[in-house]
């Protein structure tokens, strides 16, 4: 009589088993080939890469997003800040490139000179922010940045998964001990009939095998509600979109497409030099249209290979004071790109194709070997079960 039940047991600890290793350990655990790393974790690129192409692809668009962005509204964001870099900046040139003229000049003077390029820099700002929002692309690849932030935060791509999918995980465990006590019974009847010593592993290995398999289908399938009698059946992820819509949207928004990991790709991803580039030109500009009347004097001065570097270093320390900079504006930027809304809103138009990609990829390459770890569990258990009743 104890055959259901411990097949009831068999069944929730070989869904316990296969979803822990889902995830864990983190890093590789083990000696050479001989170990485990979690399934997720061990393929991060690939699942990071399938779940980020999905998002760029249908959940949101870079250009429309960074659109959002007033550039007159982060100039004035930003204004402090910007004025103390640019007053910084601007006593290092000096100090740098005309040392003797910069110490001859009273404070007042020196003073009314940092105001006049102070007065210019907003509008550096807003030029170079309307140049980026409709050149997004040119200088920040959002699949990237993302992927990038996923395989190096394994923990992050583990919490993307399993706190968005954490009801399914939570009926996979439950449901083992449905189907294993139903196993269980047909095994009972086996067993009153045969009394045969490969009863028990063998429906030990098919209830953890089998369970695995169903919980793994009943998550997914069917796509499209089906009615049969007096019950309508989903798959219970497909079921639960508008919640999985707000789980991940915040998920993302809030540690994924942040503003901060967001300036990071801008200022490190493949596409950075091109934004160090336009920063360059739109600073050299700005000196150029600062001193435009006496730039031949400047030249004749410092030299004009001097006067080429000055140019350079003052759009390398602008550059290099970006991410100080730039926290300021964090608040208003977040609320402007309004990214998990705009997830949340674009997840309801995925085909259910197209929005089971958000989780399938956890299991669709890797989750024969789950159901294989369940069928060895369960055949060890039922062995087990064979020498404790035999013996």
């Amino acid at each position: 009589m104890s055959m259901p039940f411990v097949a009831a047991v068999i069944g929730y600890v070989t869904k316990r088993v296969a979803i822990e290793m889902m995830y864990r350990p983190v890093e590789f655990k083990g000696f050479w080939l001989i170990g485990w790393q979690g399934v997720i974790p061990r393929n991060a690129h690939r699942m990071a890469s399938v779940a980020m192409e999905l998002l760029t692809t249908n959940l949101i668009r870079p250009k429309e997003i960074f659109a959002r962005l007033d550039p007159q509204r982060v100039a004035e964001e930003l204004r402090e800040p910007l004025l103390r870099a640019v007053e910084d900046i601007t006593r290092e040139l000096m100090a740098e490139y005309q040392p003797q003229i910069w110490e001859m000049l009273p404070a007042q003077a020196q003073q009314r000179l940092i105001r006049q390029v102070q007065a210019d820099a907003p509008k550096l700002v807003e030029k170079l922010m309307r140049e980026i929002a409709g050149n997004i692309e040119e200088v920040l690849d959002v699949r990237d940045m993302a992927v990038r932030n996923l395989v190096r935060d394994k923990a992050l791509l583990n919490r993307l998964i399993r706190d968005v999918a954490q009801p399914e995980m939570r009926f996979i465990a439950h449901s083992g001990i449905y189907f294993g006590f139903v196993i269980g019974l047909v095994q009972l009847g086996a067993w009153a009939l045969t009394h045969s010593p490969w009863i028990m592993p063998i429906f030990g290995g098919l209830t953890g095998w089998l369970t695995d398999w169903l919980a793994l289908k009943m998550i997914f399938f069917p796509r499209e509600p089906r009615k049969f009698l007096f019950f309508t059946w989903q798959g219970m992820f497909q079921r639960r979109r508008m919640e999985v819509a707000h789980d991940y949207g915040d998920l993302i928004a809030r540690e994924v497409l942040t503003v901060q990991n967001v300036l990071e790709a801008v200022l490190t991803g493949p596409k950075s030099d091109r934004l160090f580039t336009l920063i360059q030109r739109e600073v050299q500009r700005a000196i150029d249209a600062q001193i435009s009347i006496a730039k031949p004097l400047v030249v004749l001065t410092v030299g004009s290979r001097r006067y080429q570097e000055m140019k350079l270093l003052a759009a390398k320390r602008a550059i290099e004071l970006l991410p100080t900079t730039v926290k300021h504006v964090e608040d208003y930027a977040s609320n402007a790109l309004d990214v998990r809304n705009t997830i949340i809103t674009q997840m309801q138009q995925l085909t259910p194709i197209q929005y089971e990609g958000l989780l399938r990829p956890a299991f669709r390459q890797d989750e024969w070997k789950l159901i294989a770890v369940g069928a060895v569990i369960g055949f060890l258990v039922g062995e087990l079960q064979v020498l404790l009743l035999l013996h």
